[in-house]
């Protein structure tokens, strides 16, 4: 017998279980003193977390954007183009990404630049002028960019042609119709994936420690490594990242309602 598919208005009880999980080991963090100097030690990755998230999250967003847009296009090389740098990029794991490009595009890009500013008269730069934070962003981007852009593609193909050729009717520009007719409707089928890749950067961030970026997963290795306490340091870890993920899933699922309630009458 297959079970009936649940309400989205059901009370959530596992958001209970994990308030008292996490109320749970806020008062562990509260009561033991090694807890609170882990707590102490990897709140400073808080912000480079956030920073990593926030930047690489809104470059991939417009880099995505723009993907979409050449995938619609009537250009056929633009076409192909936006194609290949998705299916490319979108079968390499993000983590490999990191690596590559960290050790491999990085002094590639300033070797070019070396080559033009020694071309028109510019100073030189040194790889390690690189930071490793910045090659972090970058590969996130760029690896992020090639599933948003697949988000921002069903979004648009999702907007009814007749509505789109009643605004050429009109006489709209193609950039009006964008931002007047397209955008507006395909933001709709957009958000709901769009914010599960934004709660995925979050936890993919952690995979810049590879690189020695100070994030929250780095300082808890470091930390991990200098007390042997690995199950406590890992569970402030662990803590840190799921209220993080949870309130933004949660902050997401609101605005979808928002916006579901705005649609009916």
């Amino acid at each position: 017998m297959i079970p009936e598919p649940q309400d989205d208005g059901d009370f959530p009880w596992w958001l209970v279980f994990a308030g008292a999980l996490a109320a749970f080991f806020i008062y562990r963090i509260i009561a033991d003193d090694l807890y609170t100097q882990v707590l102490a030690t990897l709140a400073k990755g808080v912000g480079i977390t956030v920073f990593v998230t926030l930047v690489g999250f809104g470059a991939a967003c417009v880099i995505g954007l723009l993907l979409a847009v050449a995938c619609q296009s009537r250009s056929l090389i633009l076409r192909q183009i936006a194609r290949f740098y998705i299916e490319i990029i979108r079968g390499i794991p993000i983590i490999v990404l990191l690596l590559y490009v960290a050790f491999v595009l990085a002094p590639a890009l300033v070797a070019a630049w070396n080559w033009t500013a020694d071309t028109v008269g510019l100073s030189p730069i040194r790889t390690r002028d690189f930071p490793l934070l910045w090659r972090a962003i970058l590969a996130l981007t760029i690896g992020y960019s090639a599933f948003i852009a697949e988000v921002f593609r069903a979004g648009l193909q999702s907007v009814d042609k007749g509505q789109i050729e009643a605004a050429e009717a009109l006489g709209l520009n193609g950039w009006l119709r964008f931002r007047l007719i397209v955008f507006p409707q395909a933001f709709r089928m957009i958000l709901p994936p769009l914010g599960n890749d934004f709660v995925a950067m979050v936890k993919d961030s952690s995979l810049v420690s590879v690189l020695g970026v100070s994030d929250i997963t780095q300082l808890g290795k470091v930390t991990a490594a200098g007390n042997f306490r690995y199950f406590e340091t890992y569970n402030v870890v662990a803590l840190i990242y799921l209220m993080m993920t949870v309130t933004l899933s949660l902050a997401l699922r609101r605005l979808e309602r928002r916006l579901r309630a705005r649609q009916e009458p």
